[in-house]
């Protein structure tokens, strides 16, 4: 939809809820017609799917409507917050909308100091909320003149005590009624570090009798000696989140402050704090968070996978985070079409993982070249081809993509089939490998198994089978192959959900939602063997195993000629196949 186009038309039943108030804002001249939207990540921890969703949601609208888009840090807790986190959600930002703003006229916008052109898209310029803190201590200066900020002594355990319950009234604390003169002297000395931490804080004057708790004198300053990753020690007192949140999103002018639902009884005192300071009065809308099947999406629960080591960090493929779904193979376009596909609500609710994996899937579907990878290597003799001898495939990199264009396979007298596309005593219906039975090999001739090779214990260890080239005969079997002599051996990691449950949380009573770990979430194979080719295969590149799956190189732990693969998806959902797959 184009900035100027109506609200109103045909459409607007498949808009969500959130395009229709701002259809609405617009057609009302609200904002003089402007769409600012903001992303506002707290830098303790990793990005996970559910910020993705967000960032999507705030940066989409903005696009769309030829606005602005704002990231910046809540950096008011100092001792939760690093650089690293930091520089990590900006890469991560940068990653998942590149490609999806390049429209004429819009940008990110960077830092209040860039000019109106710059920074470019794919590199912005983050605001901060320490950067607004001067001012926000002004501004509560103003709330203290203005009678409705006054300096509490009471302990935190007391201001429990004294807030009341959902429902009975709170009480007043005892320095409520401190003189404006008392209150500017008390908050000065608070800056001034001549209190201990968390010996006294200061709270708005609103109404402890209402049944909005969030409304009941919150805290608007505590007293807390951290060094901060941006303004150092200059500051030993701290905005609190609501204080902050609604005055950093006036200073940036947002128009439209989105957030989920838990946001929703804060947004009293959102407009309080707009409304008491008569400064610019952004709109806050809530939407649903995402929650996904067999996950977590507890920051505090990511973190304690990371610092409990059963994870091997933050970019472990196995978990939710941006950047442990990206070592997996996800792609930004992935991400985006599963944000589009499931929607904005105004009701939570938990969306099947499926849906993220297919998302995946027909993502690589239409990019990934295709390769031939044996995982489970079970060692096959053509008997009628000599020694040395190699015949050289042509095989299409995408059998729909012919622009694709092709790679060159041998065929060798010494192969490598999946031990899977073997079976001795084969059922009726199974159509690979089986002794006497035909199968064809992908790109090749037609196999026949003439005979099974044993050790002592009786386990298959080689067949002996002859080589058909002719392509014309049928056989209900294709099956993939790779070559013995040329073939590379490499390390496969295969990751399946890290929690075997569909709800982890769910746990019975004396056990954790790590009692729901999956135990079988990642199984590494040391000797897969994979077609010569993919010895090229660069780090950060995907590729269809065919029949087996998609896979991605390794970014971290590859190296130049020895790759190591991880699994992105299966080539179907193993999870639901009764429940089929995602419409």
């Amino acid at each position: 939809m184009s900035p100027d186009a109506p609200a109103g038309n045909d459409k607007t039943a498949s808009r969500n809820f959130i395009q229709q108030i701002i259809d609405a804002d617009r057609a009302a001249g609200k904002n003089a017609g402007r769409v600012h939207t903001r992303f506002p990540p707290e830098p303790n921890g990793y990005l996970h799917i559910g910020h993705a969703k967000s960032i999507c949601l705030n940066f989409g609208l903005a696009k769309e409507f030829g606005g602005k888009f704002n990231l910046r840090f809540d950096d008011t807790n100092p001792a939760k917050e690093e650089q690293e986190y930091v520089d990590s959600i900006v890469d991560d930002v940068n990653w998942l909308i590149a490609g999806f703003g390049e429209t004429e006229g819009f940008r990110v916008q960077g830092s209040a100091k860039t000019s109106s052109t710059e920074p470019s898209l794919l590199n912005p310029e983050p605001f901060f909320a320490s950067d607004y803190f001067d001012q926000l201590y002004a501004w509560a200066v103003q709330l203290i003149k203005d009678g409705k900020a006054y300096v509490c002594d009471l302990t935190a355990e007391q201001m429990r005590e004294y807030r009341g319950s959902l429902t009975a009234p709170g009480k007043d604390s005892p320095n409520r009624n401190r003189t404006v003169a008392e209150n500017l002297d008390l908050f000065e000395q608070m800056r001034a570090g001549k209190f201990a931490d968390a010996s006294r804080t200061l709270r708005a004057k609103i109404d402890m009798a209402s049944p909005n708790i969030n409304m009941r004198d919150p805290v608007l300053y505590r007293i807390k000696r951290a060094h901060h990753h941006r303004t150092g020690d200059k500051w030993c007192i701290y905005p609190s989140y609501d204080y902050t949140h609604g005055q950093s999103d006036s200073i940036e002018g947002i128009t439209h402050s989105i957030c989920t639902l838990e946001f929703e009884n804060h947004r009293p005192l959102y407009d309080w704090f707009c409304r008491e300071l008569g400064i610019h009065h952004p709109q806050q809308i809530e939407f649903a968070r995402l929650n996904l099947t067999y996950a977590v999406m507890s920051k505090r629960k990511l973190l304690q996978l990371v610092q409990e080591k059963h994870v091997t960090g933050w970019d472990d493929p196995r978990m939710l985070t941006i950047r442990g779904l990206r070592r997996r193979g996800y792609t930004p376009e992935a991400m985006r079409a599963f944000c589009e596909r499931i929607g904005v609500a105004k009701f939570n609710s938990t969306i099947d993982m499926a849906w993220l994996e297919d998302a995946i899937r027909e993502d690589l579907n239409e990019r990934a070249p295709r390769a031939m990878g044996v995982l489970r290597p079970l060692k096959v003799v053509l008997t009628n081809l000599k020694e040395g001898e190699t015949i050289e495939l042509d095989a299409p990199n995408h059998p729909q993509k012919p622009e694709m264009g092709s790679r060159k396979i041998p065929l060798t007298r010494e192969i490598y089939i999946e031990q899977e596309d073997f079976m001795e005593e084969a059922p009726k219906k199974f159509f690979r490998l089986k002794p006497e039975g035909e199968v064809r090999l992908r790109c090749a001739g037609i196999i026949k198994c003439d005979e099974v090779v044993k050790d002592a214990a009786g386990k298959v260890t080689e067949l002996r089978c002859t080589f058909d080239p002719d392509h014309s005969r049928k056989v209900k079997g294709t099956i993939h192959w790779v070559s013995a002599p040329n073939a590379l051996t490499a390390e496969v990691r295969l990751y399946d959900h890290l929690f075997g449950v569909e709800n982890p949380d769910n746990a019975p009573e004396g056990k954790t939602f790590l009692d729901n770990l999956n135990p079988n979430s990642l199984e590494i194979l040391k000797d897969a063997k994979l077609e010569p080719s993919l010895k090229k295969a660069k780090p950060g590149t995907s590729f269809q195993f065919e029949r087996t799956g998609y896979f991605y190189v390794d970014p971290v732990d590859s190296k130049p000629g020895q790759p190591v693969f991880n699994r992105t998806s299966t080539l179907r959902d193993s999870w639901t196949k009764e429940q089929g797959t995602p419409a």
